[in-house]
């Protein structure tokens, strides 16, 4: 337990930051509080944001054939997806413009203008709404959340959106439903294997 707590009290030994704007982000007191945010919950059992942020980092490293611009994008994309989870406003119904993705967008504004890493960190739970809104037809909060409506905001970086996804959703213990049933469902993704090892 004294291991964790000093990785995480040095996030840079943790995340281990690779370029310049990343160093900068980590040097942020609003991102280093939303990383250092969270306790053991369903699908997070690790607690703390940047627990998760490492294991979403550790997958994008075992992507196999992806570019050096790839690796950068989904980087980025994991050190500030779930950041700001602390500032999301919770209440009924859902305001999807204070969902944690809209605020880290918002906050990420300022440090790229890469439309693709912008996007998919607004819209990375999407896929999962997307599958909630199939099991439950009358779930009101999601009926903008369809697979349809993301295929046709990502279609021009849907590759990219699936392996964040796909490096998102094998962690902790989540539920792999949702990622098996977009790997179906989407036609124009190439289906990629990580973790072969792990069974989920």
């Amino acid at each position: 337990m004294n291991r964790l707590w000093d990785q995480l009290k040095n996030l840079e030994y943790l995340l281990q930051p690779e370029s310049a704007l990343e160093r900068e982000l980590l040097s942020t007191a609003e991102f280093r509080h939303g990383l250092l945010w969270g306790e053991p919950r369903f699908g997070h059992p690790e607690g703390k944001v940047a627990l998760h942020v490492r294991e979403v980092l550790d997958n994008i490293d075992l992507i196999p054939q992806i570019t050096v611009e790839q690796r950068s994008q989904l980087r980025l994309i994991a050190l500030s997806h779930d950041t700001f989870k602390f500032a999301e406003d919770r209440s009924r119904p859902r305001d999807w413009e204070k969902h944690h993705g809209h605020i880290a967008r918002r906050f990420m504004e300022k440090y790229t203008s890469d439309a693709a890493v912008l996007d998919v960190i607004e819209t990375h739970d999407d896929a999962y709404y997307a599958w909630l809104s199939v099991r439950h037809e009358h779930w009101l909060e999601g009926k903008d959340k369809s697979l349809g409506h993301l295929i046709a905001r990502m279609d021009y970086c849907l590759q990219l959106y699936y392996l964040f996804f796909k490096c998102d959703t094998q962690t902790g213990d989540k539920t792999q439903a949702p990622l098996k049933w977009f790997e179906r469902m989407v036609p124009d993704i190439e289906v990629v294997a990580i973790r072969e090892e792990i069974q989920f």
